[in-house]
């Protein structure tokens, strides 16, 4: 769309612009991927108005055509750049010692405790050596497994085996 006597010029990319299918070359079989004729036709005008020197709009929609069922959001993008007022929490070195101290004690590997609580080694090296994110979940099958508190004033403290509420 030009408008005469506006110093600017908005034609739209996209699927959206225009009556329906009129106008558009069905692509058959062995056709290759070209542009069609009235996308050629968009851009020849996008370009003739840039020659012009006229501001040129033009907006596409975002991941339009690909499989993108899940989004990063900006909240997630700036939580993971990590700046200084933004950073995710991590677990202590003491709750690390504690789960280090209360695996030797049982007798085992970081991989029959990751086997016991059903994760993987890595989640519990990342907990030991206070790199992970802590999750109420994963703690709290790894305090059932090593029978000490990691959550809570009492870190390091046996856990109370008393009668279960139901």
């Amino acid at each position: 769309m030009a408008r005469q006597g506006q110093s600017w010029v908005y034609i739209g990319l996209g699927a959206a612009v225009g009556a329906g299918d009129k106008g558009r070359r069905k692509r058959g079989r062995g056709q290759g991927r070209g542009w069609r004729e009235d996308e050629a036709g968009r851009w020849k005008a996008i370009l003739a108005a840039q020659r012009r020197g006229e501001d040129v709009e033009t907006s596409k929609k975002w991941a339009a055509g690909q499989n993108k069922q899940h989004s990063i959001t900006k909240n997630t993008a700036k939580l993971d750049r990590e700046t200084e007022e933004l950073h995710h929490d991590r677990v202590t070195l003491e709750v690390g010692k504690v789960i280090q101290q209360g695996r030797q004690s049982k007798g085992l590997t970081q991989k029959d405790l990751a086997t016991k609580i059903n994760e993987k080694p890595q989640v519990i090296a990342d907990y030991e050596s206070g790199r992970a994110i802590p999750n109420n979940q994963v703690l709290g099958k790894i305090e059932r497994a090593i029978g000490l508190k990691l959550r809570g004033k009492d870190i390091g403290k046996p856990i109370e085996k008393g009668p279960r509420a139901k």
